[in-house]
């Protein structure tokens, strides 16, 4: 039998993107809220439709690009003030996830240094980097509620997750560093993603000796107040060996 495109039910493909980065030693998410039905007036992620000529690479960089005004980082390259890691997360494809039509969503991870205030666009009128813990349990400090819109806290907590387990055992905690960063810094990353406290010393003891995960710059700063703090940058290792085991909580 010949292929009927008829056949089958259309369906719409978006872009969802956690976008997460550390601010006043807190993980925060990239929120907007929704200026159009569905949820109007609800708190979300960015995200988008893809277009016809887009891959979901493209898409997603184009919808990163609007949000918060940064470039996808080039892993072949030295990090950039700008730019941003992403990955792909997951995709989520509940048949009523999405009130309009049969919507499947590829969600998008993305790490990024402290940024400033983000800016809204599409179909969004408001746009703020809020603390994930808020985002998640769904009321904000005040307790007035804030459910996300769609599916977007499950998409957030997966997102979430995966930051927490990927900076155990790979570089990636250092994409939420500048191009250069101190101990303490890249200190205050990991105790921010994971929500616990660290003893310094153990800590400059496990990142300087783990090889390949950071490489001295020759500099010094004194941005932290104190002594002068040394300067390091990300090495080339996209694997630690031991890893940075989670501490129970």
């Amino acid at each position: 039998m010949p292929y009927d495109p008829s056949a089958f039910p259309p369906f719409a493909v978006t872009v969802d993107l956690v976008v997460l980065t550390v601010r006043r030693h807190s993980l925060c998410a990239l929120a907007v809220r929704r200026a159009e039905p569905p949820f109007q007036g609800r708190w979300a992620l960015p995200g988008g439709f893809v277009r016809a000529d887009e891959d979901l690479a493209q898409a997603a960089a184009r919808e990163l690009a609007e949000a918060s005004g940064l470039r996808v980082h080039d892993p072949d390259r030295p990090a950039q003030d700008g730019t941003a890691h992403l990955e792909q997360l997951a995709t989520y494809g509940d048949p009523h996830r999405d009130p309009r039509m049969r919507v499947v969503s590829v969600a998008h991870l993305v790490l990024a240094p402290d940024l400033p205030a983000p800016r809204p666009g599409g179909d969004a009128d408001r746009a703020r980097w809020a603390p994930v813990e808020e985002l998640l349990q769904g009321h904000d400090r005040d307790g007035e509620p804030t459910p996300l819109a769609f599916d977007h806290a499950r998409i957030l907590a997966d997102g979430v997750e995966r930051a927490r387990s990927k900076i155990e055992y790979s570089s990636l905690a250092t994409a939420f560093c500048p191009p250069e960063f101190t101990v303490g810094e890249l200190r205050r990353v990991y105790e921010a993603v994971w929500g616990v406290a660290l003893d310094p010393r153990n800590f400059h003891r496990k990142v300087t000796g783990t090889p390949g995960f950071l490489v001295p710059t020759g500099g010094t700063t004194t941005r932290q107040g104190g002594r002068p703090a040394q300067l390091f940058r990300a090495g080339g290792a996209t694997l630690l060996n031991p890893p940075m085991l989670r501490p129970e909580v």
